[in-house]
């Protein structure tokens, strides 16, 4: 059996989002989609320097979820607009199988982001529940490999992950957000967090974003 869909079950650590995308205490859940807050909208790619190491952002045209469930297509969502693909968060949703009780796993983004765009994105599982240091540097070159070719990294996260400005971003129920860019050769990573429009893209370092990825996985 798939180990990816072995670990799947209510309450358990895996790729599975139990009971959709909770909201942990340090976000508030929204009650509509809030665009370009916080975010490029529908801006060009910023690429400072002819070298990997320069700051890499990829334009996006963010869009918050409008419930607690529907986080798995805002981030597919955001990955798509940066690749120039207009879907609606509800074509999205069906697409992914999303229910009230969320998106069942980065199998079925990763599905579903190559179904649109005609991609090679693949699942990449962290089954640890601390990303050991190879696979820290699996994401590294996963999320540099992906963004230098214009596709924003979906990935599927649980936990409590504070970004570069100190702010705290909790979802112990499960999450999904979109990694739009990298910069310091990919030693800080641009998160889009769909369900946080008050501050729509933050900056958080590889080894957080690697260990908020344990037990989960992301699509690449």
């Amino acid at each position: 059996m798939n180990p990816i869909i072995q670990k799947s079950g209510l309450s358990v650590a895996g790729l599975l989002v139990a009971g959709g995308c909770a909201l942990g205490p340090a976000v508030a859940a929204q009650a509509a989609p809030v665009q370009g807050v916080g975010a490029p909208t529908s801006s060009s790619q910023s690429d400072r320097g002819n070298q990997r190491s320069a700051e890499r952002i990829l334009g996006i045209d963010y869009q918050a979820q409008p419930n607690f469930y529907y986080c798995g297509p805002a981030a597919t969502r955001i990955a798509l607009s940066a690749q120039g693909k207009a879907v609606s968060q509800d074509e999205v949703a069906k697409l992914l199988g999303t229910t009230e009780a969320g998106t069942p796993s980065a199998l079925d983004t990763t599905r579903v982001l190559n179904e649109l765009t005609g991609g090679t994105y693949r699942t990449t599982e962290i089954r640890d529940s601390v990303a050991r240091p190879e696979q820290v540097d699996q994401l590294r070159r996963d999320v540099l490999a992906a963004v230098d070719a214009g596709r924003p990294v979906v990935a599927n996260i649980k936990g409590t992950a504070v970004d570069t400005d100190g702010n705290p971003h909790s979802y112990e129920g499960g999450h999904y957000l979109t990694l739009v860019g990298y910069r310091d050769g990919g030693d800080l990573i641009r998160v889009a967090d769909p369900a946080n429009p008050a501050l729509g893209e933050y900056w958080m370092s590889l080894p957080k974003v690697a260990n908020w990825i344990a037990e989960r996985g992301y699509s690449s």
